[in-house]
């Protein structure tokens, strides 16, 4: 690996390296330096990005940001508050030279872990004998659904499963549901979601990330409302990458899915809305295994494919597990649930950094 030299990112080199990013098959919307820039921004992260070169010729991209830990320390997340990340490179040779460099820059910094949010296992694991290779620890606990859309709006309500397509049906028909867009949603958008949050037992985000998100992404976020008259049942963020819609961060009313069953026609209205712009495929994003938001998008026909995020230990002895199912941490999700919405906020603003 000798040819290969590694050197730190920089905002003069940001365009270089998104156009090398969209154009590899590994690269998302969350390797962009446009998602830095308001992770940094809203947080404080540092950047800690890994370039590599072949003389002049830029062969691979490991965006990585500096993650403040709540009890001290601190770990480095490729990428923070994002579903993927992890190495994007030419070649086995380069992905490996970044990764034993991300566990130097680890130790360097002192870190907990290195984090690597990667959609598949890296070409390298599979390589036999190959050399230089860091201990790569796997993790569990995501999944992920994505699925093509069809050529016809049309299509997306005939090809959900029974049930589901049913209840969209019914909240279209019935109740007379309506999808609108426009980033003056985003105030609507930011109260469902928060009050979500408060139900799950966890800190939302600060209001600032939403609005510096419409601002750095431009019309490559998008803010979507479900409406029955003038009442907000239920909102979404959407991001756009290339011929993909990603469905991010969003919020339903208290009751209304049971009502007026709002995210069953959110999402296929979303769907219908992407084809109509020309999309070809359909990012649902992450969730926790067996957990209800997993459920719900098996439920609309989107099938589960695992996450094969990768840990690099460097202080840490183990492998996070932050999750409801921890026992040790149910207590705090309890408390939770019973605090004011102005207490979850302003907590929230607080807390936020420190769950990336």
């Amino acid at each position: 690996m000798s040819d290969i030299e590694i050197r730190p990112g920089s905002p003069e080199l940001d365009e270089q390296r998104d156009a090398f990013v969209r154009a590899h098959p590994r690269g998302s919307f969350f390797h962009l330096a446009a998602w830095q820039r308001v992770i940094r921004s809203v947080f404080g992260h540092r950047r800690q990005d890994l370039l590599a070169w072949r003389g002049e010729q830029l062969v691979g991209v490991l965006p990585m940001m500096q993650s403040p830990r709540l009890m001290g320390g601190s770990n480095l997340i490729s990428m923070p508050f994002a579903v993927y990340g992890g190495v994007v490179a030419m070649d086995v040779e380069v992905e490996i030279a970044l990764l034993a460099a991300a566990q130097e820059l680890g130790r360097k910094l002192g870190v907990g872990r290195v984090e690597l949010r990667t959609r598949d296992a890296f070409d390298c694991e599979s390589e036999p004998g190959a050399t230089g290779l860091p201990e790569l620890h796997p993790g569990s606990l995501y999944v992920t659904f994505e699925k093509d859309l069809p050529e016809k709006p049309e299509d997306v309500l005939a090809g959900m499963p029974k049930k589901a397509r049913a209840e969209a049906r019914k909240a279209r028909n019935r109740h007379e549901l309506q999808l609108s867009h426009g980033v003056w949603y985003v105030d609507d958008l930011y109260r469902l979601f928060l009050r979500n949050k408060r139900q799950l037992g966890s800190p939302g985000m600060p209001s600032r990330l939403f609005f510096a998100m419409i601002e750095e992404f431009g019309t490559d976020c998008e803010v979507h409302l479900v409406r029955r008259g003038k009442e907000a049942l239920a909102a979404v963020m959407t991001f756009a990458y290339g011929d993909t819609l990603l469905a991010y961060y969003s919020g339903t009313g208290e009751g209304v899915d049971r009502e007026y069953s709002a995210s069953n026609f959110m999402y296929m209205a979303l769907q219908e809305w992407a084809v109509e712009r020309g999309f070809r495929h359909f990012d649902f994003g992450r969730s926790r295994r067996d957990s209800g938001a997993m459920s719900f998008k098996q439920r609309q026909g989107f099938e589960a494919a695992d996450l094969d995020y990768r840990y690099l230990l460097v202080r840490s002895k183990q492998l996070p597990n932050f999750t409801p199912s921890n026992p040790k941490l149910k207590p705090l999700l309890d408390t939770w649930k019973r605090l004011p919405l102005w207490a979850v906020e302003r907590l929230s603003t607080s807390l936020a950094r420190y769950l990336p």
